[in-house]
């Protein structure tokens, strides 16, 4: 305790100086901690995808279909569990800016392959009775104000006409990172109302596999199956899917990695020059308390006390401004839940304490080997 008070007391008199050196380790974390989400918020469909689901495309695009003929065919490759398939609608919901994936599903199939999506049994019903039903993402529905019973007009693009639908549920995420942005209707109300070169096909299949670990053993045999046929096959893992979408963004690991060194090295730096005039500055104190019976491991630990107290109040500020603008940020970003975890939050903050002992080292071993002798000559 009588360290600790020591260790105040110091920083305490140059005021301003040690305001700007937490203000730097605050900037530093906060900037840290919104580069943490931001990458989180990326990469959360490629941390929920699922271990067990395959994502079978057509070889040359995703845009691309497939026949409606393969899903019997891709069920007789063995290791599968189960199949369902999606096709990408496209459609505009009052204006071009109004984005929001909507799906055309197989409704038997979908729910059972996707149990983190929570639909409540009565709207799932409901959409089953309904030609014209659809079930929005949570997300979705709060973004366009949007309740059971809506009648919802989507103008197609690539598909053309007005569609109508009828939303019957709201699904929500068993997980906060689940994708709650999706719209689904039914398959059978677009193969019946749209053009006659789409029907018989679907965007693409979801393929369940009864054992994680020969999912690469499936991979081969589907892709293997339809190979030298008109509509060629790639299959790959979903969490492998929703990583091809990350690196279309860019090499975000890189970025973060980039402005975090230079973060750190820059902390090293302020916080070095800080306890260095510091302890320049106290030389005939730190010799006084020598002379008073202050051992060299003491008076090392006043140093370094000091630019570790610099590090964990400046990070913590940081960190926690970090945690609280971060979900703001969402309004920005559709459909993202940017936050900044728990486990991160310390990450951060060990960061902050690692740059701080060793900006604090050279200050605190001069600081300790310091001869009375020599510091009292200065004076």
């Amino acid at each position: 305790m009588k360290d600790l008070a020591l260790i105040l007391a110091n920083l305490g008199r140059k005021k301003i100086r040690t305001a700007l050196t937490i203000g730097s380790f605050a900037a530093a974390l906060f900037l840290f901690g919104l580069l943490i989400a931001f990458r989180g918020s990326i990469n959360q469909g490629v941390e929920v995808a699922g271990a067990d689901r395959l994502i079978v495309i057509n070889r040359v695009s995703l845009t691309q279909p497939l026949p409606i003929s393969y899903r019997d065919q891709i069920e007789q490759v063995q290791g599968v569990e189960a199949v369902t398939y999606a096709t990408w609608f496209g459609g505009v919901y009052q204006d071009e800016r109004n984005f929001f994936p909507q799906i055309a599903i197989d409704p038997p199939t979908w729910r059972p392959m996707y149990p983190e999506f929570l639909v409540s049994d009565e709207e799932w019903a409901a959409f089953l009775k309904d030609r014209q039903a659809c079930i929005a993402g949570q997300a979705t529905a709060q973004r366009f104000g949007w309740k059971i019973g809506d009648r919802i007009p989507i103008r197609g693009t690539y598909i053309p006409g007005v569609w109508e639908f009828n939303l019957v549920g709201i699904y929500r995420g068993a997980r906060p990172d689940d994708d709650t942005t999706q719209f689904w209707f039914r398959r059978d109300y677009l193969e019946e109302n749209g053009p006659d070169y789409w029907k018989g096909l679907v965007g693409w299949y979801i393929v369940k596999v009864s054992d994680p670990d020969r999912a690469p053993a499936v991979v081969a045999a589907i892709d293997e199956r339809f190979s030298n046929s008109p509509w060629e096959t790639k299959t790959e893992t979903e969490k492998a899917f929703a990583a091809s979408f990350v690196k279309q963004i860019g090499n975000i690991e890189f970025l973060i990695l980039s402005i975090g060194a230079v973060v750190f090295v820059t902390l090293l730096l302020v916080t070095g020059n800080t306890m260095a005039i510091a302890v320049r500055e106290r030389t005939g104190e730190l010799a006084v308390l020598k002379t008073v019976g202050f051992g060299d491991g003491r008076v090392l630990r006043l140093v370094l006390g000091e630019a570790l107290f610099l590090a964990l109040f400046g990070g913590a500020l940081g960190i926690l401004g970090a945690a609280a603008a971060a979900p703001q940020m969402s309004r920005f970003m559709y459909g993202a839940n940017i936050r900044v975890p728990a486990s991160q939050m310390l990450v951060g903050i060990a960061l902050a304490l690692f740059a701080g002992a060793l900006a604090g080292a050279l200050p605190a071993l001069s600081a300790m080997r310091l001869r009375v002798v020599d510091a009292l000559r200065r004076v």
